[in-house]
């Protein structure tokens, strides 16, 4: 027989520390390097492990009389943008110059290769004479008014290219650089490939330096897409440190320092680094090589550029004066409505690497609010990651494929659409969008290791696929995580967080729940302290309980997992909860400053 009860649970709230669980960073990157795979164009290799995609892109640039097949898809759609292309290939060989020990810890050495030979490979098709570069396939006007598979395509494949006359320095730069770091990344496994890619580095980056101009002015069609908005000189100077990074020739360093303040390397104080904005990635660069002592005379000007780096790093740990980069409430930093998410993994990177710098060299980073020690930085970088991996206010992982609950109507046309292996017809454009892209439907092809643009910056997400802004996935948002991954691979997950429980043997007698609650992250945001409360219920009154009323005195910041009454201060529960049966548990997770919300059960209903 039902019985409904009105009780009062007086929490005991028992302070102790403990460690969280780790997150599986050795998963999360072996499913990052899975979403290089799914984004390829060409003919697919023999040992491809993403087998819902087939073949396609098979005659790309041959109306131009040259061969363009392969490279990556750039997101959800089938262009290959050259620009952010090499920006990804360019981060993937960084990881394994920094990380190549743990890249062979957990086998992922050959993986990782693989996904920056894909890339460069298709580079060296698209360089074929010394001062000419192709770097588009596609057009993104055609090919956004259709939603099918790569291996469907029925959109035009155009190619463009940049010349003497039709610059592009932005994108040879940056093609340059990539070349550069890839040179290193291969240098003890392929020398012969290691100084192919050398030789293009060179002569692209003499083509960018000595043809200057902006590529978008070149290539009008992908202004809508990836404009470029700081210019060229940023990627001027981003090649010729990675060239000195590859060669170790005075010529690049002087060429750094020489133009530092004419380019804007130590001019540019920025707090984005992203596959337009490269600055802070030269900055840091450059500061590894000061710190190792590799300045050939110009430590002046690389104190310089250190100064402007470690002021983008200041601002990403909430250490800049009043100067920081703006936060989630939930603890995300937030840069851009747009595929946020790219820009965080990016950075995310950038305080890794500059971490191992300071720890290997004995130094700590000096910013306006204080010193802040390696182990610190590295500590706030992985918060960043294990936001990403599900420790925020929804519990979302935005990863694609990680843990269990993520993303699952990715805006990605080859996601979204059966395989050709099991749908073996063709879906054409507009079947695709009324069949597929408007369907409720999960994924039938899950995307694994794709993150996705991310919460906005009250960390609320739509997991819808036409919500592009924040489902989309991207090879420059993925790129950086791989080397992200690796680090974390060697080091423990989280710091010690805060606990409050009550034992059953403290329960006040006849209260039908306990709970744990745990502190689970703590950060400042515009000078307040924030705490993440994730609460664990457990069903101790011996029969099913069917309805629940929750009361929280003190509730001051958001609360996830629990349904709102007209009551601000009561919850009931989700809708996916119809029955708890005993034992068994709920959680749900609320964000604010000051003291833990004290939680009564005000009704419930129990068979």
């Amino acid at each position: 027989m039902a019985r409904l009860m009105s009780a009062t649970l007086a929490i005991l709230l028992l302070f102790s520390f403990r460690p969280t669980n780790a997150y599986d960073y050795k998963d999360a990157l072996q499913k990052s390097l899975l979403f290089f795979e799914a984004q390829r164009s060409g003919k697919l290799p023999c040992d491809q492990r993403v087998t819902w995609r087939g073949d396609s892109g098979l005659s790309d640039g041959f109306q131009k009389g040259v061969d363009l097949v392969g490279g990556y898809y750039d997101s959800g759609d089938h262009v290959k943008f050259g620009f952010p292309m090499a920006f990804s290939v360019t981060m993937l060989s960084w990881a394994v110059i920094e990380f190549e020990k743990e890249f062979i810890t957990v086998d992922e050495l050959k993986h990782v290769l693989d996904a920056i030979r894909w890339g460069t490979d298709y580079f060296i098709k698209a360089h074929k004479e010394p001062n000419a570069l192709w770097v588009q396939v596609g057009d993104g006007d055609s090919d956004h008014l259709c939603w099918e598979r790569a291996e469907d395509m029925t959109t035009p494949r155009l190619a463009f290219k940049i010349t003497t006359i039709n610059r592009g320095s932005e994108v040879a730069g940056e093609t340059a650089a990539a070349f550069a770091a890839a040179s290193l990344a291969f240098r003890h496994y392929d020398s012969f490939y290691a100084d192919v890619l050398l030789l293009h580095a060179k002569q692209l980056f003499t083509f960018a330096d000595s043809f200057r101009g902006k590529y978008d002015d070149s290539v009008q069609c992908v202004k809508k897409f990836y404009p470029s908005s700081s210019g060229y000189n940023d990627e001027l100077l981003w090649a010729a440190a990675w060239l000195y990074q590859a060669t170790n020739d005075q010529y690049y360093l002087n060429y750094a320092a020489q133009n530092a303040a004419g380019l804007g390397g130590i001019g540019w104080a920025v707090t984005e680094f992203s596959w337009d904005n490269k600055y802070a990635g030269v900055q840091v660069l450059l500061s590894k090589t000061l710190l190792h002592n590799n300045g050939g005379g110009y430590e002046d000007t690389l104190k310089q550029y250190q100064a402007k780096g470690e002021f983008f790093l200041c601002a990403a740990l909430q250490k800049n004066s009043g100067h920081d980069a703006k936060m989630t409430p939930g603890g995300l930093m937030y840069i851009d409505d747009w595929n946020n998410m790219q820009y965080v993994s990016s950075a995310t990177f950038l305080m890794i690497v500059y971490s191992d710098y300071l720890a290997s060299t004995n130094n700590v980073l000096n910013c306006p609010d204080g010193q802040v020690q390696p182990a610190d930085i590295l500590q706030f970088a992985q918060s960043q990651v294990d936001y990403i991996l599900g420790k925020n206010p929804k519990g979302l992982s935005y990863l694609v494929g990680y843990g269990s609950n993520y993303p699952r109507h990715t805006h990605h046309r080859g996601a979204s659409i059966p395989s050709i292996s099991v749908l073996n017809t063709t879906v054409g454009c507009t079947e695709g969008f009324d069949k597929y892209y408007d369907s409720k439907d999960p994924d039938p092809n899950v995307i694994y290791g794709a993150l996705v643009g991310g919460p906005d910056s009250n960390d609320a997400f739509t997991d819808e696929r036409s919500n592009y802004q924040q489902t989309e996935p991207t090879l420059v948002g993925s790129a950086p995580l791989v080397g992200i991954f690796a680090r974390l691979t060697s080091c423990p997950s989280s710091t010690p967080s805060q606990s409050y429980s009550t034992p059953a043997d403290n329960k006040p007698d006849g209260a039908p729940l306990t709970f744990v609650h745990t502190v689970t992250d703590s950060w400042t945001a515009n000078g307040e302290q924030f705490y993440r409360h994730s609460v664990t219920g457990t069903n101790a009154c011996g029969k099913t309980i069917t309805y629940l009323k929750l009361k929280f005195d003190g509730l001051t910041g958001p609360l996830y997992g629990l349904n709102p009454t007209d009551d601000k201060t009561m919850f009931e529960f989700p809708a996916w909860i119809t029955a708890l049966a005993p034992n068994s548990q709920f959680s749900f997770v609320y964000i604010q400053g000051g003291e833990a919300a004290q939680i009564t059960v005000e009704k419930y209903t129990a068979n």
